[in-house]
């Protein structure tokens, strides 16, 4: 395993590679390596997802054109927003990293794992809402006022539910991983000769904005 230990000269961790890895940059370069792999499983994870709901809403269009209504587009949009100014506060952390500026680097991370809470909290108000309008998934769907009679509107919320919570499950998997990533720094293990782990993680900060950029317009405005 790799590891880093405080010199006695300077009081500065310095990081070892493991044995197993011909060099630092050896090391980088398989664990981003590793880490694409790790995104190619969440594709397909994700991916069967999309798919399903692609055939579903090819099967009942109508259906799925009068549940979008119901969602707050507003509300999609606004999370939409505070990820992608995530995912610029990631970057900028990342930059810092590389250079040493530890402080700026914390400060960037931690206005990421601010705006996480932000997406969170909107997205609780808009399934609190749901769930005093019965706006459910499967039999538990008692929402009245649709302006046709579609007997497969729960369904989309089937999907609607899962798609968007298996999503917030990673936005939270991310933020436990970045507040990781922050006391290491913190501590003065990340350096500008190992920024690996800043780097993976916006890896996958990044990934997961991706998914809800694909995940508004297909839910809020494609319906």
């Amino acid at each position: 395993m790799s590891s880093t230990h405080v010199t006695t000269e300077t009081g500065k961790h310095v990081h070892h590679h493991a044995h197993h890895f011909q060099s630092a940059e050896h090391e980088f370069e398989t664990s981003k390596e590793g880490m694409w792999v790790f995104m190619v499983t969440e594709v397909l994870m994700v991916g069967a997802l999309f798919v399903g709901y692609l055939i579903f809403r090819s099967l009942y269009p109508e259906a799925f054109h009068e549940a979008h209504k119901l969602l707050n587009v507003k509300l999609g949009a606004l999370n939409t927003v505070v990820l992608i100014v995530s995912s610029l506060t990631m970057v900028l952390g990342v930059g810092a990293a590389q250079r040493g500026d530890n402080k700026r680097c914390i400060r960037m991370l931690m206005a990421t794992v601010g705006l996480g809470f932000c997406f969170l909290i909107v997205k609780y108000f808009e399934y609190s809402h749901k769930i005093h309008e019965g706006i459910l998934p499967g039999g538990n769907f008692s929402h009245e006022g649709l302006t046709a009679a579609t007997s497969h509107v729960p369904l989309f919320f089937s999907f609607y539910f899962m798609m968007t919570g298996v999503h917030a499950f990673h936005v939270i998997v991310g933020m436990c991983l970045i507040t990781w990533i922050i006391k290491r720094t913190k501590s003065g293990e990340i350096t500008p000769a190992f920024y690996t782990p800043v780097e993976l993680v916006g890896f996958y900060w990044h990934f997961v904005d991706l998914v809800w950029i694909y995940l508004f317009p297909l839910l809020y405005l494609l319906g």
